[in-house]
Order: structure tokens, then C-alpha cells, then sequence
């Protein structure tokens, strides 16, 4: 503690550096055996650089457009005795321009003519403005291609239900109360007026060490919900689960496969995830490991 003012000093150790934000959603894709293309906003900056190296080293498809107005998106944390004191973050979150929004839409039409899955991985920082979602999600129903989405609200504030008609819907208990404006209703009811409200075919939501809550419409018309357990009850680093759970959910999706498969898949994702330090993308080599005592 400073002896001149009652605030801390601290004295920096060590440093490391991970891929975030989007970009780690598709390194978990490309690592799990898909090919991954990702359509992202980043500034003209040593970490855009570093994000784009990073990201051509995981095999992830990436030509990042120039927004020279803002900074590529840096979040820092201070940890001590494996705990987070501090986060730091280094963003803008004003609109992209309409003509970055030109570019967004015509790159995603290029990539969407072969892709079997489409990620809306939003953190609510002007990258996916209202009336850009709109278009991106029409030409995806166009297309007939699967569709999932989260909307993180930690430090900023977003609202999950704005991403329409999607085939999964992931968020948090908070994210969900968030959009709705309710903090008073139970989980399954507040899991179905989200439901409802994006027009949404199934949703998860993330209860942190309570595992997921799964709510869905049957093919008899009624609702269907049940909780699935969380995986790994000594995590050493909860950033990322979400974000692994949502590609792997996603890419289970894309196969054919039931919410009920989407969900344990995605839960042993999440699990290994928490078990790292840091986002780093999960290997199909590793997954198949923890899958083994399933067999």
C-alpha cells in the first residue's frame, strides 16, 4: 500500500497474451475440425496485428476490416494467487460506420455461399449495429443456414433478443434478465419469454458452476426444459466457457444432431476450457480424451 495516498502498488511479474473476443470462437472451431472464417472490426494497431498472426497460426480464415476510428479491442487483467484483481479495457463502443457495415455484409454474403454454420459471437461493442444483424440474418434464413448467438453483458450492456429467429439462442442468467427487464420471474419462465421474444428454436442458458438450463419446444407443441450439470468444479479460469460452449453447441447443431447432444457436447467444451489459463482454442485431440470415459 502507498504510503502518500490509500492506494495499491503492485509490481508486474509476468505477462501473457491470448486471442479474445470473437476470434477465439472461431480458433475453437477450426480447433474442433471445422473450417472457420471470421468477419471481425479491428483498429490499425500492434494488437490488431497480433490478433491476425495469432489467428492465421489456429487456421481460422481471417481479413480483418480497418476501422481507423477506434483501437483493436484490448481487455487486461491483473491476477494474483490465480484470481483476477483488475480488468483494464481499451474499446470503443459507438456504431461502426454504415460504410464498415458495407463491407461486414458483403464479406459474410462471400463466406456464407459454403458455410453450414453461422456464429454471432457479439460483445456489444458497435460491431453488429441493429439493422446490420437484420440483413445478415435474412440472408442466412435465405440460405437455409444454421444459425446460433450470444450477446455478452459484463461490463457493457447488450440484448440477446435482438438476434431473431436464430436456431440456438446461448446466454447467461444475467443476459437473459437483462433483456427482458425482469429479475423477478423463475428461470424457465424467463427461458421461454426469450424464447418467444426472439423467436428462437431452442435456448441455453449458462448458470456458471449450476451447469446450463436447456429450454425448448418439443414436436408435440409443449415446452421441453431440463438442466444439464457443469463439468469441472475446480476451474482454474472461467473466461471462455461460454464462448467454447457456444461453437461447440453450434457445430454439434450443424451435424444434425439434437439440442440434448449440443448440450453435453457443449458442456464437456466448456469444462476443458475452464481447465486452461487464458482463451485457448480446444483440440479435437483433447476433446476426444475427455470423451473417452463416455465411451
Amino acid at each position: 500500500k502507498s504510503q502518500e495516498d490509500p492506494s495499491l502498488v503492485i509490481t508486474p511479474l509476468d505477462k501473457r497474451r491470448f486471442l479474445g473476443g470473437a476470434g477465439i470462437v472461431a480458433a475453437h472451431a477450426a480447433g474442433l475440425g471445422a473450417t472457420a472464417s471470421l468477419i471481425t472490426v479491428t483498429g490499425s494497431d500492434a494488437c490488431g496485428e497480433f490478433a491476425k498472426q495469432i489467428l492465421d497460426t489456429y487456421k481460422v480464415s481471417c481479413c480483418p476490416i480497418i476501422d481507423d476510428s477506434r483501437p483493436t479491442t484490448l481487455k487486461q487483467r491483473y491476477r494474483a494467487d490465480g484470481k483476477t484483481l483488475l480488468r483494464v479495457s481499451h474499446l470503443v463502443q459507438s456504431s461502426i460506420s454504415p460504410t464498415l457495415q458495407e463491407a461486414v455484409y458483403h464479406q459474410y454474403i462471400d463466406c456464407l455461399e459454403k458455410a453450414d454454420l453461422v456464429v454471432f459471437s457479439d460483445f456489444n461493442y458497435g460491431c453488429l449495429p441493429n439493422n446490420l444483424i437484420s440483413r445478415l440474418i435474412a440472408a442466412a434464413a435465405e440460405r437455409e443456414v444454421i444459425c446460433v448467438a450470444d450477446s455478452q453483458c459484463s461490463s457493457q450492456v447488450g440484448d440477446v433478443s435482438r438476434f431473431r429467429d436464430m436456431n440456438l439462442i446461448s446466454a447467461t442468467e444475467r443476459e437473459v434478465r437483462i433483456s427482458l427487464r425482469d429479475n423477478d420471474d423463475g428461470l424457465t419462465v424467463i427461458a421461454e419469454r426469450l424464447r418467444n421474444r426472439a423467436k428462437a428454436k431452442h435456448v441455453m442458458m449458462k448458470l456458471g458452476s449450476d451447469g446450463v438450463l436447456v429450454h425448448t419446444k418439443g414436436p408435440d407443441g409443449r415446452t421441453m426444459t431440463n438442466q444439464f450439470p457443469a463439468l469441472n468444479h475446480s476451474p482454474i479460469d472461467v473466461a471462455g466457457a461460454g464462448d467454447s460452449m457456444l461453437i461447440a453447441a453450434g457445430l454439434t447443431l450443424a451435424t444434425g444432431a439434437s439440442l440434448w447432444e449440443a448440450t453435453v457436447i457443449g458442456s464437456v467444451a466448456s469444462a476443458l476450457q475452464v481447465a486452461k489459463l487464458g482463451n485457448q482454442p480446444i483440440s479435437q485431440t483433447e476433446f476426444l480424451a475427455a470423451l473417452h470415459p463416455f465411451k
